[in-house]
This record gives C-alpha cells, structure tokens and sequence, in this order.
C-alpha cells in the first residue's frame, strides 16, 4: 500500500510540476472591416502577394515566386526592419491567401536573466496569417486572421517579447493595415 501512495503522489507531483512549467500559449488575433467600395476593387489592391504597398508600415517589398504555393516576399519596413514570408495557399476565386513569416531581422538586442537576446522586428514566433475579402453587395468585409507566438519562448519572459507585447504589436499592424486598405479603396 506505501508503494503505491508513493507512486501515487509521485505522479502528481510530476503533473503539477509540467503543468505549471509551460512555455507560450498560441495567441490570435482576428480583424474584420467594412469597406464601402466593391470586392473585385479591394482584391484587386492586395491580391498581388508581392505587392505590400497598402501597408503602412511597409517601405518596399521584394518578391519571387507570384500567387503560386512556396512564393516569398521580403518586407522592408519604414523603420528599416525586415521581414521575410512565405504564400502558403491562393485562392484568387474566394479572393483569400494565407501566408507564414520565415524569417525577421533584429530590431534591438536586451539582456535577459544575463543572457543576451534579440528581439524580432515584430515579436512573434511562429506566425501564419490570413486575409479573406467577402462581397456584401456594393460593399467589402475583409477579414484578417494571424496566429502566433510570444517572441520569448520560454518561461518568464522580458516585457519587449511576452504575450501583451506581441498581442499589441500584431493588433496594431493588422488595423492600420486594414485602414490604410479602406482608405486606398473607397478613394
């Protein structure tokens, strides 16, 4: 009987230790707008993958590849950042495409529990995207979908790379670029 209480409560001393030692939970963030111009127009601005002009915080894109699986782009943002991505699917009759960052410059280096990190140009890891546009007669709703990582992925971690942090920063390009988007549309 001593053995198996001890079996027992050895096992959910381990329990409580894995479950309280985890690292980032995946995040989401989901925004819609409406754009009073018809979706063939709004399509027409951001259906080219290589094409990131309507993004405001982007300066120049590079591409290779067109609206095919396996196309990359390379962002260079206005803050001299960059950020590289890839098409992972197309779909030119739901006027949709999903895409994932491959790779990201460094936009500042901090120290950490006496380590050096590098914190990413946007602090995320493991991000794919979505963005959808939806006829609703005269109008468009178009939909931008991003999941993701905190940019620190192990326990604790500094305020430039935790959950609020990337929430923030994803949240942030994902509106203005569907304001900037609306704004190119409806002119």
């Amino acid at each position: 009987m001593k053995k198996v209480t001890l079996i027992v409560s050895g096992l959910l001393f381990l329990f409580t230790a894995v479950a309280n030692a985890h690292g980032p939970v995946r995040q989401k963030t989901e925004e819609q707008i409406t754009i009073n111009a018809p979706a063939g127009k709004v399509w027409a601005i951001i259906k080219d993958f290589g094409d990131m002009s309507w993004l405001p915080a982007v300066g120049n894109t590079t591409s290779e590849g067109g609206n095919k699986k396996g196309a990359t782009r390379v962002l260079t943002l206005k803050d001299g950042g960059s950020i590289t991505e890839e098409l992972k699917k197309y779909d030119e009759e739901k006027m949709s495409y999903a895409y994932k960052i491959t790779d990201m410059s460094t936009a500042q280096t901090i120290t950490h529990a006496g380590v050096e990190e590098k914190v990413p140009a946007l602090p995320v890891d493991n991000y794919s995207a979505s963005i959808e546009v939806e006829a609703k007669g005269d109008t468009s709703v178009v939909s931008w979908t991003a999941g993701y990582y905190r940019a620190y992925t192990n326990n604790n971690p500094p305020v430039e790379m935790n959950e609020e942090t990337a929430n923030a920063a994803v949240g942030s390009v994902i509106k203005t670029g569907l304001i900037g988007l609306k704004t190119l549309a409806e002119k």
